[in-house]
């Protein structure tokens, strides 16, 4: 058995590479705020990273997402269909423009948005009219897809591609959770119209907070720039001719992504091996079903996330919680599926009803970079022990 005191969190963020070198210049040469070389220099390696001729650093992954929607046209009353099944911004993020997200539902297998739901609402319960969709039910007009690469996985985003260009439609990538993760050899987040990735202390690399937008259009990435930068027309005399937003990233924060950005690939292969490990040690669990791979996608592993069936396992995931917190680990279930929390209430949602059996039995277990495989193991032995088949 292994050491049962230590507390064992989430997901925390490793720094392993030259994160202090290069904060330690910023603050030597006094670029610390909005201005410096490391933003320039983030976005850089984050557009070559993922394959993407332009990125503009943010303050957050929301910040990117709003820009991204914002600098693609999305405005009052249009609609953007997305997973119910995700963190809160991106359907924060759509409200910020006056639209609204339209609900749909996730893949049994993969847990990611369910693409042949995504067809049939658009075949079925939608019009087309003079180039634009129009949604049948609320007579809003559908102007773009957003899905979300969730826990570190890939959505299957060519039918979103071939149904985006039929319907005339945006596609953004909320790619937030998932940097570095492969979709058919691409990078997500650089496969879309537009991608946003965060930066967030609990993603696999961090700038301390911040997130990054991504594309090929330059009109779109100069607008971005312009729009997180207070929209600064002539910036001596303070000249704005539109609302801009104070979305810039520190150059403290680039300084630390950069850093973290050298570490990717190798952070790639620990969760990698962390989720193999998660794999042998719980593939037998009667109750357990983990999570998949397929073999047009490579995860990063992100959250390493099991569902637990309550009649063959012996608990719920919400005892099971208990049970590690009572341990001394970090466990967290998955998000509220978003139709069903009071600010969206007046959004719509369509055919809903894998979400809510995945949101009842998921449960992301401990993945941080540097859990050790004395730490993992205790992971395993409390799910194998707590089994009461």
């Amino acid at each position: 058995m292994t050491d049962n005191k230590k507390f064992i969190p989430l997901a925390i963020p490793a720094i392993q590479g030259k994160e202090w070198e290069y904060i330690k210049d910023c603050l030597d040469t006094g670029w610390v705020s909005s201005a410096g070389s490391y933003v320039n220099k983030f976005e850089q390696v984050v557009a070559e990273y993922v394959g993407c001729n332009h990125a503009v650093a943010c303050s957050s992954g929301t910040a990117a997402l709003h820009t991204a929607l914002m600098v693609a046209g999305i405005g009052a009353d249009d609609e953007v269909l997305m997973p119910t099944i995700t963190f809160v911004a991106p359907a924060n993020a759509v409200r910020y423009t006056g639209a609204y997200p339209v609900f749909m539902d996730i893949q049994p297998d993969t847990w990611q948005l369910d693409t042949n739901k995504v067809k049939d609402f658009l075949l079925k319960e939608c019009d087309v009219k003079d180039g634009q969709c129009v949604n049948k039910h609320t007579q809003r007009n559908v102007k773009a897809i957003l899905p979300v690469h969730i826990l570190g996985h890939p959505v299957d985003i060519d039918p979103i591609l071939e149904l985006a260009k039929k319907f005339n439609l945006i596609v953004i990538e909320d790619a937030a959770e998932s940097i570095g993760a492969i979709y058919k050899e691409k990078k997500v987040g650089a496969i879309g119209d537009i991608g946003c990735f965060s930066f967030n202390g609990n993603k696999i690399i961090t700038a301390g907070g911040g997130g990054m937008l991504v594309t090929n259009n330059q009109q779109w990435a100069e607008k971005a720039r312009y729009l997180t930068t207070q929209a600064k027309d002539e910036p001596v005399e303070s000249i704005h001719n539109a609302i801009g937003y104070n979305y810039r990233l520190t150059n403290i924060q680039a300084a630390m992504g950069v850093a973290q950005m050298e570490c990717l690939d190798k952070y790639i292969e620990v969760k990698r091996a962390i989720a193999e490990r998660y794999f042998e040690g719980l593939a037998d669990v009667a109750g357990i079903t983990l999570p998949q791979e397929k073999e047009w996608a490579q995860s990063i592993y992100w959250l390493y996330t099991v569902l637990i069936d309550q009649n063959k396992y012996g608990m719920t995931s919400r005892d099971l919680l208990k049970k590690f917190s009572e341990c001394g680990i970090e466990t967290r279930p998955l998000w509220h599926p978003l139709h069903r929390l009071a600010p969206f209430k007046d959004c719509y949602a369509y055919d809903i009803c894998v979400a809510d059996d995945l949101y009842t039995k998921a449960l992301s277990i401990p993945s941080s970079i540097e859990l050790s495989v004395d730490s993992q193991q205790r992971v395993i032995e409390i799910i194998q022990g707590a089994f009461k088949g």
